[in-house]
């Protein structure tokens, strides 16, 4: 099933970059925040070299139905309570002579799907793109994703595969949560 739906939205939508000074007339996600960024700031964040938006076109009408923005980011010892917690989560990841004081990330900034494409895996879709992205053609090298997922996003990453970086934010509004692209890179990457 979830094939079906990847090779379907494949068919029928292009994700692209935007272009530094292009915006987008409209779109509806439901979330005032989302759509304000994507309607009027993005273009500022592009001309600053902040963040990179790509949208989601329907190839036959060119409507916008989702949208993604990136930016560097890293999962650092300041990101933990404490430097024990740190070295937990770098212990079962890195060999010893690979254990930094920080490593290298990409942040999903913003990711909102119209209201017309809800419930059709078209979210799903983008972070399995996003991931892909970043082990096919790992330009910098990056070994996380992350994301200051809304609350009520967060049990959709959690589903996608990302862990909560740690719990002091567990009730808060945004969560801290990181995807591991090793645990796909001998899937993905072809080398």
């Amino acid at each position: 099933m979830e094939q079906q739906n990847r090779d379907y939205l494949m068919s029928v939508y292009n994700i692209r970059r935007l272009k530094k000074r292009e915006s987008i007339e409209s779109f509806d996600c439901g979330d005032a925040d989302l759509n304000d960024f994507i309607l009027k700031e993005s273009p500022f964040y592009r001309q600053a070299l902040l963040a990179v938006s790509y949208v989601v076109e329907n190839k036959y009408n060119y409507a916008t139905s989702a949208y993604f923005s990136l930016a560097n980011d890293k999962v650092a010892l300041n990101d933990f309570e404490s430097k024990t917690e740190f070295n937990r989560f770098r212990k079962h990841r890195f060999v010893n002579e690979k254990r930094l004081k920080s490593y290298s990330a990409v942040k999903i900034c913003r990711l909102g799907v119209d209201l017309s494409m809800k419930g059709q895996y078209m979210g799903t879709f983008l972070l399995n793109f996003i991931k892909s992205y970043f082990v096919i053609d790992n330009k910098t090298g990056c070994r996380f994703l992350t994301v200051d997922a809304y609350a009520g996003a967060v049990p959709f990453y959690l589903k996608n595969g990302f862990i909560p970086l740690n719990d002091e934010d567990a009730d808060a509004d945004t969560r801290l949560l990181y995807f591991d692209l090793a645990t796909i890179a001998d899937d993905e990457s072809g080398d």
